[in-house]
């Protein structure tokens, strides 16, 4: 594939761990070079990740201050002015922004200052959760003067759409996986004595930001129940967030404090084991207040490494998880539905294990960086 030489401005960006900034690595590491133009955030431990990179990487403090109004201001500041000059000094074939906010703004006046075609990245919980009148109206405005917006899921597309967003400039592309790291193991067992799981206990793993709505209290909380029917499970979460001490609150409050693990932030190389080494994957999601999910990749990372997730009803998990064929999805809300989800699955193998294999197929079909990055790089360029 001929390269084209992207401007590309979003604050999420490696070496920051998360969905977001993986992807905005994999996707222009694949479709761009040194001709794609990567404004970002600074952070520790930037310059040596820059220097390996194939892309050209600027960094600004994109600092908010409080005494500022709006205190992003001074955000739209440096990435104009930076945008700005590249902008005059490179040939750029397309701008790219990771959010309608900030850098989508700031992306499409620079767009139509140059006279390049936009692209702006929606994600699902910006639409859902921005509910200030004039944040939610200058989301809006910018979306419907991209020339495509890129969504995450079925899900994500349908919210741009009851925006007023025109469907034509609406593309779904999922997000992919690192199948060289996710995958599975050889020997899940021999894995598992290794990390201290004892024969008999069954594993159940969570993966993301420590927050409400990812449902991880639920799975706390149907232990006992699934105690009660004669499974013994412990639930490991990793990930950070504001709900750490509630989700160690829910376990001693439930009489599971030892059958819960929180280990906080986890590199990717550990991560992966304890993926392979999961009976289940949980994280039965629901809304709260209108925060959703947009997506979920730790979904698609676990289906990679041949462990089954088990997944809410709303946001846009269905394009995660099909139901029934590789995962399950219950409502989140309930923690019977959940208790009940999980117990089939640690007691049906032969259940789980036609879901995950199914999973696998799937995730190796559809959820590769090269089929993701393909797709984006073909919207504005087959449009064009």
């Amino acid at each position: 594939m001929q390269h084209r030489r992207y401007l590309v401005i979003t604050e999420k960006f490696p070496p920051r761990k998360g969905g977001s900034n993986t992807t905005f690595e994999e996707v222009y590491k694949r479709i761009g070079d040194k001709g794609t133009h990567i404004v970002t955030a600074n952070q520790p431990c930037a310059d040596s990740y820059d220097a390996q990179s194939p892309n050209t990487v600027h960094r600004l403090n994109l600092q908010r201050y409080a005494w500022l109004r709006p205190e992003s201001l001074a955000i739209y500041g440096r990435l104009l002015a930076k945008c700005f000059v590249l902008s005059g000094r490179f040939p750029f074939d397309e701008i790219h922004c990771g959010r309608v906010l900030s850098e989508g703004l700031v992306g499409w006046l620079i767009a139509r200052l140059r006279g390049l075609p936009l692209l702006i990245y929606a994600h699902g919980e910006e639409i859902s959760t921005w509910r200030t009148p004039m944040k939610f109206q200058l989301m809006r405005f910018v979306y419907k003067r991209a020339d495509a917006v890129l969504a995450n899921s079925r899900f994500t597309a349908g919210l741009l759409s009851q925006l007023g967003v025109r469907r034509e400039k609406i593309h779904v592309v999922l997000p992919g996986v690192n199948l060289d790291m996710f995958r599975p193991c050889q020997d899940k067992a021999a894995l598992r004595r290794a990390m201290g799981i004892a024969d008999g206990t069954r594993l159940i793993l969570s993966v993301g930001r420590l927050t409400r709505r990812k449902g991880f209290h639920q799975v706390i909380r149907a232990l006992p129940i699934l105690a009660s029917r004669g499974v013994q499970a412990v639930h490991v979460v990793a990930g950070i967030g504001p709900d750490e001490d509630f989700l160690r609150e829910t376990a001693q409050e439930c009489g599971v404090l030892d059958r819960v693990r929180l280990l906080g932030a986890v590199p990717d190389e550990e991560l992966v084991l304890w993926y392979q080494a999961a009976d289940v994957f949980a994280m039965p999601n629901y809304e709260v207040g209108h925060d959703t999910e947009g997506f979920g990749k730790v979904y698609v990372e676990a289906s990679a490494c041949k462990t089954p997730p088990l997944a809410g009803r709303t946001g846009g998990t269905g394009d995660a998880v099909i139901d029934g064929v590789t995962g399950l999805r219950v409502d989140g809300a309930s923690v019977d539905a959940v208790a009940e989800a999980l117990w089939r699955l640690l007691t049906n193998d032969a259940f789980a294990a036609r879901l995950a294999e199914e999973g696998l197929a799937r995730v190796r079909r559809d959820f590769c960086w090269n089929v993701s990055a393909q797709r984006t790089a073909e919207i504005l360029w087959r449009e064009g």
